[in-house]
């Protein structure tokens, strides 16, 4: 499996939803920071994008996405001299998960957001605030093909209109991460640069292949081709962090993962992940989980409770 795949089904996705947004005419919407990764596509029509934090709003045109990693308030507008609606006040009044705001349809969105457990910083702490993808490249094929269907999806209700929308919409976050990844200029350091960079992401690949080796910077290095400083220092500037720092991380990810999931005991897990004791399992837990893997597994189950 490749890291964007492994990384993605390691995250718990706590909720997802999916809605559209027809508007015409003059119309102003103020939107409330989404708790989670928030994306939105634009299907037809044209609007401005204004971001709580973003210098200068930007605007959109059919085929563009923007993408949001932050809790950030953020407005969507025909027209930034206009006095805003709530968006709550939309969206109440939804038929068939999609919004009306202003007269006639000339323009169409369609959003979704993904809200995931606390271990999903190794993702998202690798995305900017704000990531815009432009349309109109070979790249955003499968985006539109995923844009259609959904807006069809959501415009004729059918059996079965819930889990095509939701896998719908999984394609489409998995597709604007990948164009995210293949624009020039990004350059923020983490995670999604670092898997791009083809020495850096083969050696991610193997550590993901095997998390419980010791493993080693010279031993990341050879397999990247590189010189040992030479690794170290571009592991660094790509992923923001040290690369043994990235083997702990990982494997605490697949520790939570095998804490919820499973009923394996502890010292299975910890050995499973190359620990020899479980106390040094539970040191490693709690540095990067902020507490220990018991406390872990009993507030996942807590939380699984109806």
């Amino acid at each position: 499996m490749d890291p964007l795949s492994d990384v993605l089904s390691v995250l718990s996705l706590q909720s997802s939803v999916f809605a559209g947004l027809k508007a015409g005419g003059d119309w102003a919407i103020d939107f409330p920071p989404p708790k989670g990764i928030k994306f939105n596509a634009i299907v037809e029509g044209t609007c401005w994008l204004a971001v709580d934090g973003m210098e200068q709003p930007v605007q959109l045109q059919a085929g563009d996405c923007f993408l949001l990693s932050r809790q950030s308030a953020f407005s969507l507008c025909s027209d930034l001299a206009l006095p805003a609606i709530e968006a709550d006040i939309i969206y109440r009044d939804a038929s068939n998960g999609v919004a009306r705001c202003g007269p006639g349809d000339a323009f169409f969105l369609i959003g979704g957001r993904f809200a995931f457990g606390e271990e999903a910083s190794l993702l998202l702490d690798g995305l900017p605030p704000v990531a815009i993808i432009k349309g109109g490249s070979d790249q955003a094929q499968v985006l539109n093909w995923a844009l259609q269907r959904l807006a069809h999806e959501l415009a004729t209700p059918a059996p079965g209109n819930a889990i095509v929308v939701r896998h719908l919409g999984h394609i489409m976050l998995v597709q604007v991460l990948r164009l995210y990844l293949a624009q020039e200029g990004n350059n923020t350091p983490g995670w999604l640069l670092a898997v791009s960079d083809r020495r850096i992401g083969a050696a991610i690949q193997a550590i993901h292949a095997d998390p419980a080796r010791a493993w080693t910077v010279a031993a990341m290095a050879h397999i990247a081709g590189v010189s040992r400083s030479t690794f170290a220092l571009r592991f660094k500037q790509k992923a923001g962090v040290a690369p043994l720092e990235y083997v702990l991380r990982w494997r605490m990810q697949l520790a939570a993962r095998s804490l919820k999931s499973h009923r394996a005991s502890i010292s299975v897990i910890a050995q499973s992940l190359g620990y020899d004791s479980d106390s040094a399992f539970s040191h490693a837990f709690k540095r990067i989980m902020r507490c220990s893997p018991r406390q872990y597994r009993d507030k996942q189950a807590n939380m699984s409770q109806p």
